[in-house]
């Protein structure tokens, strides 16, 4: 089993394999910043040239990723501060004007708790385009408030069309400024499984994590900007014995412990993702907090 094959969503962790090897990334800038009061650690990861987007396997963009160890605690105060941290960052990335028509999509399956991260955000949202159309911004009660609407497609399997096929139906009626997609992710890492968000502004690839490419949800494809945001909520089985494994072989060298752990994993051990046991109401949680998130982005209460 070669490492590449490891299946991450992360820009971070394809960045950290390549530090693990001493391989510098030439248009690739990295900002870290730790809040020791809130506990969240910050990398905003810059893929600024075609040759780091070749290097890091990903389009040129900027891939935020916020690192809280407690977000999976059910602790109202600290989800508040994450919310607010999501809310900065996409605010950021969102299209310079005043008040915008936003779509935002939840990808995933909602049958699968660990791929229902997307539909449950986007269940939480306030949806606010319905009422602007009917009495206009006044009808809010709020200073500015963006035209949010919402949709959670569901996977092929359910549907028998792709993601995109519905999105660029809802689009033609609907004409957003912006669509921010949520999705779950794969790490590299079980330390960072529901414990940390990406976000993006170079769309989104569904499944890819797991292996399952769709077609990919960007500027490209859709003809308009997609924000992504994304949880781990799997890590690929094969992940965890080489960690483990790796671990206990520690007093041999580096290319030797390599040898091994090609021979020893299986393959069919890339085909089997896990997650936590505790899924269910972590993904609860999660998807409020982003939620959250995402109506402090587009509400500004009057003073």
């Amino acid at each position: 089993m070669a490492m590449g094959r490891i299946h991450t969503d992360l820009a971070l962790e394809t960045k950290e394999k390549f530090e693990e090897d001493n391989v510098e990334i030439r248009g690739v800038e990295i900002q870290e910043d730790y809040d020791e009061k809130k506990d969240i650690r910050t990398t905003v990861v810059k893929i600024k040239t075609e040759n780091g987007a070749r290097a890091m396997g990903r389009s040129q963009g900027v891939y935020i990723t916020l690192e809280a160890p407690n977000m999976s605690v059910p602790d109202e105060d600290y989800h508040r501060e994450i919310s607010k941290e999501i809310s900065r960052h996409v605010k950021a990335l969102l299209p310079d004007k005043k008040d915008l028509s936003v779509l935002v999509v939840g990808l995933g399956n909602r049958e699968v708790t660990p791929d229902a991260l997307g539909p449950e955000v986007v269940a939480n949202l306030r949806i606010t385009r319905h009422i602007i159309n009917e009495y206009g911004i006044q009808g809010m009660g709020e200073e500015h408030a963006h035209s949010v609407s919402g949709l959670a497609p569901g996977v092929m399997a359910q549907t028998g069309m792709e993601t995109m096929e519905i999105i660029r139906g809802v689009m033609e009626e609907t004409r957003p400024d912006v669509i921010i997609a949520i999705d779950a992710l794969a790490a590299r890492s079980i330390r960072r499984l529901n414990r940390t968000i990406q976000i993006t502004d170079t769309g989104i690839n569904p499944g890819s994590g797991v292996g399952n490419h769709r077609t990919g949800l960007n500027r490209e494809t859709l003809g308009t900007k997609v924000i992504g945001i994304g949880v781990p909520t799997v890590v690929d089985g094969a992940t965890i014995v080489h960690d483990a494994m790796a671990h206990l072989l520690d007093t041999l060298e580096e290319a030797e412990k390599k040898e091994f752990l090609e021979e020893m994993i299986a393959p069919s051990l890339h085909s089997m993702f896990v997650t936590p046991k505790d899924v269910d109401e972590t993904i609860k949680r999660l998807a409020y907090t982003i939620s959250e998130g995402l109506n402090m982005t587009f509400t500004q209460r009057k003073a």
